[in-house]
């Protein structure tokens, strides 16, 4: 029955570019964005346990990538996303090795300044367009963006349906759990760490290419920025972490709220993010899924324990 509602959703996003304005196009693109970002996220910092704020990192990589494949050489967009890609992998290769040796704060700190430092690298590359950026080829195809982000993000969840139920997924936990326990219980904690970063940043780099497309424009400041990262884990927190569909219902909601203030009141809007750090931590610090689940197991009395554990 899960499985049948989960086709029924796919199949009516698919038809969206048909049925809908041009405003609900737009929206959709930026929602399935911004949903592939927090699922992406999900897979270091939900099941592995590591909180970046790398990512951020990796989708610049992606959105220049693509970029510059277009615009200095002449490659066509399927060409430069594979480029982009392929640049966030290894962008991730060369920097979990030695990065993912840290662990908590140390290593969200050590994530924190890569945003700025990479910003400031392609911001002096002349091949980038320094601080100026880069003007993509215009295209007028919001159908053709709509499709390939919600493949995108399809891909992401299946991956990410793929880690909850793999031996390979269940290693990921038991890192997040205890790392020690895992390297004794034979886990090659250093291999399954990297190759979660390498997952993350994959998805988050081709989903900065379709963007950049998307836009036209590029410039190291949008490119790398942090607050984006910002947005990734406060969405996949606030639907629930190491889940499968929690990062997925957080991003569309918040997305959707986010967009209607800024529209209306834009304080509003940049306020939100704040405020729902708030609410997940107090009322539910593991997200909706895990709410709705201690609703229906204890009632109201879940929200009680949640204030009692975590009051300020």
């Amino acid at each position: 029955m899960r499985w049948a509602a989960l086709a029924l959703i796919a199949a009516l996003l698919a038809i969206l570019p048909w049925v809908g304005d041009d405003v609900m196009i737009q929206y959709g693109i930026n929602a399935l964005l911004v949903a592939t970002l927090a699922q992406a996220w999900n897979i270091i910092g939900g099941f592995t346990g590591y909180a970046s704020f790398g990512n951020s990192v990796f989708y610049g990589l992606g959105t220049y990538g693509t970029a510059i494949a277009m615009v200095q050489f002449g490659l066509p967009f399927g060409v430069g996303l594979a480029l982009g890609g392929a640049l966030g992998m290894l962008c991730a290769l060369l920097l979990g090795l030695p990065i993912l040796r840290l662990r908590g704060h140390y290593f969200a700190i050590a994530t924190l300044g890569l945003s700025a430092t990479m910003a400031a690298i392609v911001a002096n590359l002349d091949i980038a367009g320094r601080n100026i950026g880069l003007i993509l080829p215009l295209t007028r195809n919001d159908a053709m963006f709509y499709e390939a982000s919600l493949a995108l993000l399809a891909a992401t969840t299946l991956t990410v349906i793929w880690l909850a139920l793999s031996r390979f997924g269940m290693g990921l936990i038991a890192i997040r759990e205890d790392e020690d326990a895992a390297a004794v219980m034979g886990v090659n904690t250093t291999f399954y760490k990297v190759v979660a970063l390498v997952l993350s940043s994959f998805f988050t780099a081709v989903a900065g290419g379709i963007h950049a497309y998307w836009i036209t424009f590029i410039d190291p400041a949008s490119a790398f920025d942090l607050t984006l990262n910002v947005r990734m884990v406060i969405m996949a927190v606030f639907g629930g972490p190491g889940t499968v569909f929690g990062p997925l219902i957080g991003s569309f909601i918040l997305s959707s709220v986010y967009d209607w203030l800024a529209s209306s009141i834009s304080t509003a809007a940049a306020l939100l993010f704040g405020l729902v750090i708030v609410i997940a931590v107090v009322f539910m610090p593991r997200g909706l899924i895990d709410l709705g689940a201690g609703l229906r197991r204890v009632g109201w009395r879940y929200l009680l324990q949640n204030i009692r554990l975590h009051r300020i």
